[in-house]
């Protein structure tokens, strides 16, 4: 199964995105990071949330790549909301499901 998580840093005021198949072993990887990257510099990370994508790798990393195309804080912070952010990410699942 693969999910689509959001991580926030209250230290640097940031969120970052990706897909993994274990969440909780890359929020781990995220904070105690091998070597320099983007995340490694805005220590610690929280999850903020995590969307079930289901087993297609291909449809998950499309729906990440789609997320950060979009290059918006405030799309990220719509998704977080309890009252929208199910429903954006299921249209979302849908559109990109019909493209794959």
């Amino acid at each position: 199964m693969f999910f689509i998580y959001i991580l926030y840093s209250p230290t640097s005021d940031k969120y970052y995105l990706g897909y993994t198949e274990n969440v909780s072993k890359r929020i781990f990887m995220h904070n105690n990071p091998i070597r320099a990257s983007f995340t490694s510099k805005h220590k610690p990370w929280i999850l903020k949330k995590a969307f079930k994508v289901g087993d297609n790798r291909t449809l998950a990393l499309k729906i990440e790549r789609k997320i950060k195309k979009m290059k918006s804080r405030i799309y990220l912070e719509k998704l977080l909301d309890p009252m929208e952010g199910e429903k954006i990410f299921s249209d979302l699942l849908k559109t990109i499901s019909i493209d794959c």
